[in-house]
């Protein structure tokens, strides 16, 4: 009976264990399944927030504080001034009549474009439609195709930028990224101290290197076209017309890589060595593992966040173009619109970038969170970053 009596109170006890065992593990997803839910929907408030604040401030830098509406209303008098003269029936009324007629138009024209109301209301509405991506028509510019719609006026450059910045970045980025990792195995040699040399030559800027690529390689030699995308006219059959395009990307992509390649290289390089140094680095090469293992397991996989995180913001920056760069070489992208916009006061253009580019960034730097998450095992989503 006392071996059946223990027997049973050794089982219930087992059994009450494995229950308590198994609710406070119920307990803890549940709260981690609460925690991350509230860090989700504070991390997308968060960014919604900052998101609205950079357009508003960009709504008014582009209105320039309201000054913009000064300059379209007097375009607005001068086109219907000019629109009255022409009329015949203008010339027969009295000078007093002739300046009611046109205020009374101003008036109308002013008021169907919401410029009777103060610009402090409207900038709230303009904020309103940019973070619903409801940009309306362009005020000033109008597409190739002779559309005055914002989206089809982007949608129409935004290929041109990718293709050309597409493959500027990418490149950069691979071949910065492995030469650094080539050139840390190798500190001190005559390669690393060519690049550290050469270093200082990213602080001028791409067109500055387009510039005189132009001037020998098109205008001296005559082997590369000065500028445009494809060949003018553009050629019909889809591989002349492919090859007409490499050759339109040579010089810009050279110029690109020229002003950033020596530089990142040295940035990655150096970021590999620090990690290079560390105690677990120094073990694997005591126990005498391949150097490629090496660099893959205890090298590469490290920086993971950080490539991964450079990569995804090389990714959205193609979106922005480069205005210098892009009206040198007079490549038809984003960039070149953008100085057009600038220009030409076309907010709502000017507007439609940076709020595509924000949403962009704050996407991107959302999903980072759980990228990082799923990389390194140390990031705890929710819990105050990393944990060692």
């Amino acid at each position: 009976m006392a071996t059946d009596v223990v027997t049973g109170d050794f089982n219930i006890n087992a059994e009450v264990d494995v229950k308590s065992i198994e609710a406070t593990a119920r307990k803890a997803r549940a709260q981690s399944i609460r925690r991350l839910l509230r860090y989700t929907l504070l991390k997308l408030v968060a960014l919604v927030i900052t998101v609205a604040i950079g357009v508003y401030i960009t709504v008014i830098v582009a209105n320039m504080g309201g000054e913009v509406d000064k300059i379209r209303m007097a375009t607005i008098r001068e086109t219907v001034a000019l629109a009255a003269t022409a009329d015949p029936s203008f010339k027969n009324l009295t000078s007093e009549e002739r300046i009611a007629v046109i205020n009374e138009r101003v008036e109308l024209e002013a008021k169907r474009y919401g410029l009777d109301r103060p610009f402090i209301l409207r900038s709230f509405e303009y904020l309103k439609d940019a973070m619903t991506l409801n940009l309306g028509f362009a005020q000033q510019l109008v597409s190739d195709s002779g559309s005055r719609l914002v989206r089809n006026i982007i949608l129409e450059r935004l290929p041109s930028t990718l293709v050309l910045f597409g493959t500027a970045n990418l490149l950069l980025f691979f071949v910065a990224l492995f030469a650094g990792l080539s050139l840390s195995r190798r500190y001190g040699s005559w390669a690393d101290k060519v690049v550290l040399a050469l270093a200082p030559t990213s602080a001028a800027p791409p067109w500055f290197y387009g510039i005189f690529l132009i001037l020998i390689f098109a205008a001296l030699l005559g082997l590369l076209p000065f500028g445009g995308m494809v060949s003018a006219p553009p050629p019909e059959n889809g591989l002349e017309y492919a090859l007409s395009l490499l050759e339109h990307m040579i010089l810009p992509v050279s110029a690109w890589l020229l002003s950033a390649i020596f530089l990142t290289i040295y940035n990655w390089r150096t970021f590999f060595l620090i990690y290079a140094s560390e105690d677990y680095v120094e073990m694997a090469k005591a126990k005498g593992l391949p150097d490629g293992m090496i660099e893959r397991r205890y090298i590469l996989r490290p920086t993971l966040p950080n490539i991964i995180t450079s990569f995804a913001l090389l990714l959205i920056t193609l979106w922005t173009g480069a205005i210098i760069t892009e009206t040198v070489f007079n490549w038809p992208g984003i960039g070149q619109l953008y100085a057009r916009a600038i220009g030409a006061f076309d907010t709502p253009v000017i507007v439609a970038n940076v709020v595509i580019y924000a949403y962009l960034l704050a996407l991107t730097v959302f999903v980072l969170d759980f990228v990082y998450a799923l990389v390194d095992p140390r990031v705890r989503v929710g819990e105050g970053g990393r944990k060692s």
